[in-house]
């Protein structure tokens, strides 16, 4: 079905990545994750199909960019790739924000996100496709 779409986890929790690349390379799924988004825009000439982006990074030892700026980002040097948020934050102005600025879904970090995430994939390569 997504003839191995190649999909980005970028996400500065380990942890997060991880189960995200095991549970979507077992659906089939080609995965690179990325810490930083900063690595990910530097990957971004191997044209993901879709990039999931946490929006808040943390890193002691040098200053990062935040998802949002990634995301300005990603739309700014490839238009077409959709992007999926994810984030702790349970704020509703973020969330409009984002949903301004064009991001494809967003995705709160709860014991769901997983499934979450797997149906806003379905969804979004679904709509692709119609």
């Amino acid at each position: 079905m997504n003839n191995q779409k190649l999909i980005f986890i970028v996400d500065d929790d380990p942890f997060i990545n991880m189960l995200v690349v095991k549970r979507f390379t077992s659906e089939g799924f080609r995965l690179e994750a990325f810490l930083y988004g900063e690595e990910c825009l530097s990957a971004l000439n191997k044209n993901p199909d879709l990039i999931i982006l946490d929006y808040y990074f943390v890193n002691n030892d040098q200053k990062v960019m935040n998802g949002m700026e990634v995301f300005d980002k990603i739309k700014e040097l490839k238009p077409d790739i959709p992007v999926i948020m994810l984030s702790g934050q349970e704020k509703g102005e973020i969330v409009l924000e984002l949903a301004r600025k064009g991001i494809d879904d967003y995705i709160i970090k709860d014991n769901n996100l997983i499934d979450n995430l797997n149906v806003a994939i379905e969804e979004l390569f679904a709509r692709e496709h119609s």
